[in-house]
C-alpha cells in the first residue's frame, strides 16, 4: 500500500469518526466562529436545541435555503443542473453542504475545501438525521458580523429567544443567511393606502417546492398529537 493511499484512508476514517462524534455531541465551536470572534468580539454563542426553536424559524430557513431538503441526499442535483444550464455564478449549496463547511471546514472558495465538503456532506446525511442537520446548521450559521447561531441572532436583532421568534422575524433572519456580512433584517414599514400594490407571489414552482419541503420537515419534527380521551 502506498503512503498516499494509507494517508487517504486514515483521513477518511478520521472524518467519519468526527462526523459520528458530532451526531451525539454538539460542536463546541468552529473554525469560522473562532476566527470571526477575534474581529467581532463580544457576542455570546449559545447552543439551542431544535425543540426550543420556533417552528416558524425552522420552516423559514428550510424554505429559503434548501427547497428540496427533505428529498435529496446532500446534493440537490436538480438545482445543480439548473445552475449549470443557465451558466449562472450563483451557488446551489444545500443545508447539508453548508453545515459540512461551517462545522468542519473554513470559509472561502478553494478546490481543497470543496473536495472536503463533497466528502463530508454524504457522511453527514448517512450518520445524522435531517433534524440533527438543521439543528446544527441553525446553531453555527452566521447571521451577521460575529453573530453565530439562532440564539445570538434572536437576542441581537429582536431581544428575544429562539422559541419566541414570530413568522415575520423568522423570515427576516432567514433572508440574512446568503450574505450575513451585508444584510440585516429591516423592519417592514407601513405604506400609505394610495401607494399600495398587490404583493407579487413567488413563482409557482419555487413556492410550491420550498414550502412543501418546509411543511414536510415540520411534520417530521413535530411531536404526535395526544389521542383524544
Amino acid at each position: 500500500m502506498s503512503w498516499a493511499r494509507w494517508l487517504g484512508l486514515r483521513l477518511l476514517a478520521a472524518m467519519v469518526l468526527l462526523v459520528l462524534l458530532f451526531s451525539l455531541f454538539n460542536p463546541p465551536t468552529t473554525w469560522t466562529i473562532l476566527t470571526e470572534s477575534r474581529t467581532y468580539p463580544g457576542t455570546d454563542h449559545e447552543w439551542t436545541r431544535l425543540s426550543e426553536i420556533s417552528p416558524a424559524m425552522v420552516r423559514s430557513v428550510v424554505a429559503a435555503e434548501d427547497a428540496n431538503f427533505c428529498s435529496h441526499w446532500g446534493f440537490d442535483m436538480q438545482e445543480i443542473r439548473k445552475v449549470v444550464a443557465s451558466g449562472s455564478s450563483r451557488g446551489a449549496s444545500t443545508i447539508s453542504q453548508q453545515t459540512a463547511k461551517n462545522v468542519f471546514l473554513w470559509q472561502g472558495r478553494s478546490w481543497p475545501r470543496k473536495v472536503l465538503e463533497t466528502l463530508y456532506t454524504p457522511m453527514i446525511e448517512a450518520l445524522w438525521s435531517k433534524r440533527r442537520i438543521v439543528e446544527v446548521y441553525l446553531n453555527v450559521a452566521e447571521f451577521g458580523p460575529g453573530i453565530f447561531g439562532v440564539h445570538a441572532a434572536a437576542q441581537h436583532y429582536y431581544k428575544t429567544t429562539p422559541d419566541k421568534l414570530t413568522a415575520r422575524q423568522s423570515a427576516a433572519l432567514a433572508a440574512i443567511l446568503p450574505a450575513p456580512k451585508s444584510r440585516t433584517p429591516r423592519p417592514i414599514r407601513a405604506v400609505p393606502a394610495p401607494f399600495r400594490t398587490a404583493p407579487q407571489p413567488l413563482p409557482a414552482t419555487v413556492a410550491t417546492a420550498a414550502f412543501r419541503s418546509a411543511d414536510l420537515f415540520h411534520a417530521q419534527i413535530s411531536p404526535p398529537e395526544a389521542p383524544a380521551g
